[in-house]
């Protein structure tokens, strides 16, 4: 740390070359916090849901199950609680504002501790039957308060011709796991109004969800539950909401294949930008270098004072531009809430920004510091 100011002052010797190195710098560690947020949003979606099932169709995740497997998927031995429900796709005033709306059956608040909502609003959820609970982020964004009537366009059909349907707002929600922050984009309503009120499929839903603690039985209880079933017309397929979450998400993109390519071309235009910078820094000073030599300063100090150099200016850059990063992450977060499908800065996301700065660091410090340390003070000095 003695030699910072000495780094510090070398760093800054062409104050705008650096300043515009910086910047390349700052842009790249923007896209990386960007991008490794969608990222770590998409692996790690549904993660706390381990000890959850999910139970759809074979076919196509969305076709109607019979509610008569309900009864069934009880007696399966180590299934301790079962819930199920059914999918409106709704838009709120304008097309754009596109909000699914899920008709769960009443013990799907238990299944879900993840979701904390005050044990008064819970109560009136269970006791009005066109009662839903919105997030407290969605309900911010659209201004609801709890009593509002929320009216939706869907494409299904009411009993009575219409696609309107009216919700009433009787409390809100907060999701404590990150995992599971996609669900704040979704109303969650009764299953029993939903099947009331629809023109079709009256007494089916879209899916199960089972819980079973035991994490030893959950690929038997699979087999079992998928098992009564078999050669039906409306076969399961039974996996961890873990492993659902990853499914549905598979099947939009490979965001690891996708980020990975566009990072590794940031990056090695990254490589090429500054590690030129440090080169032409190190040819500019070889007299100062040799000074520093000849007045006492080891090889292996000069060496360092490179190293540290190359270093600084990434560290600068990298921090600089994940803290900027964050607060692009925050504001989309609040914004456009489940849709952006960002997880939070989380502190592995810091590390490993901090951690690839070094990393790049050292590879575009190394050449030019061996340089400075292989120098020989006559031939410097001689200017040869």
């Amino acid at each position: 740390m003695k030699y910072l100011d000495l780094i510090w002052a070398a760093l800054f010797r062409r104050r705008v070359r650096t300043i515009f190195t910086l910047l390349s710098v700052v842009t790249a560690f923007l896209l990386f916090g960007l991008l490794d947020s969608v990222r770590n949003g998409f692996a790690t979606a549904g993660q706390a849901g381990a000890n959850r099932l999910v139970t759809a169709s074979k076919i196509s995740f969305g076709l109607p199950l019979p509610l008569s497997l309900y009864e069934r998927f009880r007696e399966v031995p180590g299934v301790t609680q079962i819930e199920y429900a059914s999918a409106l796709a709704g838009t709120y005033r304008d097309p754009q504002n596109f909000i699914p709306v899920e008709g769960h059956s009443d013990s799907f608040l238990d299944l879900y501790p993840e979701w904390k909502i005050s044990p008064s609003e819970r109560e009136m959820y269970l006791k009005t039957r066109s009662g839903v609970i919105a997030s407290e982020s969605l309900a911010q964004k659209y201004h609801w308060k709890v009593g509002d009537k929320i009216p939706l366009q869907t494409s299904f059909n009411r009993k009575d011709g219409s696609t309107n349907w009216t919700f009433d707002l009787v409390g809100t929600f907060r999701i404590t796991d990150p995992s599971m922050q996609s669900s704040n984009g979704i109303v969650y309503g009764r299953w029993a109004y939903v099947n009331e009120a629809r023109e079709k499929g009256t007494d089916t839903v879209d899916w199960f969800v089972l819980r079973v603690p035991d994490a030893n039985d959950i690929d038997r209880v699979a087999r079992e539950v998928d098992a009564l079933s078999a050669n039906s017309d409306h076969e399961t397929k039974t996996v961890t909401e873990f492993a659902f979450y990853a499914d549905f998400l598979g099947q939009l993109a490979n965001i690891g294949l996708i980020v990975g390519a566009i990072m590794g071309a940031v990056f090695f235009t990254l490589l090429l930008l500054t590690g030129n910078t440090m080169a032409q820094a190190v040819r500019e000073r070889i007299p100062e270098m040799a000074t520093l030599k000849a007045i006492g300063f080891t090889p292996r100090i000069v060496f360092g004072l490179v190293m540290g150099e190359s270093v600084l200016l990434l560290l600068l850059g990298s921090a600089l531009g994940l803290a900027v990063a964050a607060a692009v992450i925050y504001e989309a977060r609040s914004r456009v809430g489940y849709a952006a499908f960002m997880s939070p800065m989380v502190q592995a996301i810091w590390l490993r920004g901090l951690a690839l700065a070094v990393i790049v660091g050292l590879v575009v410090g190394v050449f030019p510091a061996l340089r400075g340390m292989r120098l020989r003070i006559v031939d410097a000095l001689s200017g040869r």
